[in-house]
């Protein structure tokens, strides 16, 4: 296991900022769950790293907001294997998948005027619904 998590190819989080917490898993698992600790929670303060830079740490934070404490920590659970080292590897994946999501860089939209062609398609449709909507409401046949 190497000393840091990498996220992208110029970000790589410090092991020693992750903190893990095991408990307990629920779920089937017979016996083996009952007296194993296999759920793994991963805590990481995203305020406090100094995996990210200044300028994208604010970035960050704002787009992980909704998944941090008041503590600024970033909590990841997981509980899906019978192993804790395999529930702690997919924490740390998942993390590495949250960090990655939201360094992403949004492109800015640009606004486009709509072509002739469609204006002209969109005239044409409304039309012609007009004109099936105006040939329900005739009553020429008595």
């Amino acid at each position: 296991m190497s000393d840091a998590l990498e996220v992208t190819t110029t970000v790589s989080i410090p092991r020693d900022e992750l903190s893990f917490r095991v408990s307990k898993s629920g779920g089937p698992g017979g016996q083996h769950v009952n007296t194993s600790s296999t759920r793994v929670e991963l805590l990481w303060n995203v305020g406090a790293t100094r995996a990210i830079p200044e300028e994208l740490r604010e970035i960050v934070q704002r787009r992980l907001a909704s998944r941090t404490s008041a503590d600024g920590f970033v909590r990841v659970v997981s509980s899906e294997h019978r192993s804790q080292l395999r529930n702690r590897e997919a924490a740390e994946e998942r993390l590495a998948r949250l960090v990655r999501g939201a360094l992403v860089v949004q492109r800015t939209r640009h606004k486009t005027a709509p072509t002739r062609a469609s204006k002209e398609r969109r005239l044409e449709e409304k039309k012609r619904r007009g004109e099936i909507k105006r040939r329900r409401g005739r009553d020429d046949f008595e």
